[in-house]
């Protein structure tokens, strides 16, 4: 499946990386860029509300979209499904808008399998030590799941290879440059700059 004009990105990485915060602050900067929202299974968290940070649904529903077809990719993580709406991504893409994927690497790999086109990025930590202290500073697990959550963010962090772009999260705001700057030559390539400016070519090489 082609993905139009519009672009889709993949944004992955471990727990505690900073991806969240990374893509929201590029989508407020950037026009015409916008995030799936994913389903899960999982609780909804102190500060999350329903349809903008999830979809929140329960197991046996969940279930039933993926027997459907209705998923772009899905996985369990740390006992709870995540998946991507397949028809809110082709939505988007055919109305022009590049979309943003925040999915961890299981889900990365099912897009490259299913999309032709198709940018991924990953997004790692300085330091492990830092990884830990950002997921205790959330202030919402104990410190068996950290434990875990760690331990898992290590297995994870060995998929980095797999993407088209590697960003070391240690300055916030560097981090957020060269994320946008990613998505910003894309939308510059020529095949989609003369697509999107054709007029303006043809009068000027006319």
């Amino acid at each position: 499946m082609k993905t139009s004009q519009a672009q889709l990105f993949i944004v992955s990485a471990p727990s505690g990386a900073g991806k969240t915060s990374l893509v929201q602050q590029t989508i407020n900067d950037l026009d015409d860029l916008g995030v799936s929202i994913s389903h899960t299974t999982r609780e909804i968290r102190p500060g999350e509300n329903e349809g903008e940070d999830y979809f929140f649904t329960d197991r046996d529903n969940f279930e039933r979209m993926i027997e459907a077809g209705q998923f772009l990719e899905y996985a369990e993580v740390f006992g709870n499904y995540y998946g991507t709406s397949l028809a809110a991504v082709q939505q988007n893409l055919s109305d022009g808008i590049d979309v943003i994927l925040e999915i961890d690497w299981q889900g990365a790999a099912q897009v490259r399998q299913k999309l032709d086109e198709v940018v991924s990025i990953f997004i790692l930590p300085p330091s492990r030590a830092a990884l830990v202290d950002r997921l205790k500073s959330r202030g919402q697990d104990s410190d068996a799941v950290i434990k875990r959550r760690t331990e898992e963010a290590v297995a994870e962090m060995q998929q980095y290879h797999h993407a088209d772009y590697l960003i070391i999260n240690e300055n916030f705001e560097h981090a957020v440059m060269e994320l946008k700057a990613v998505i910003l030559s894309y939308r510059i390539e020529k095949s989609r700059q003369a697509s999107r400016h054709a007029g303006l070519i043809a009068t000027l090489t006319g």
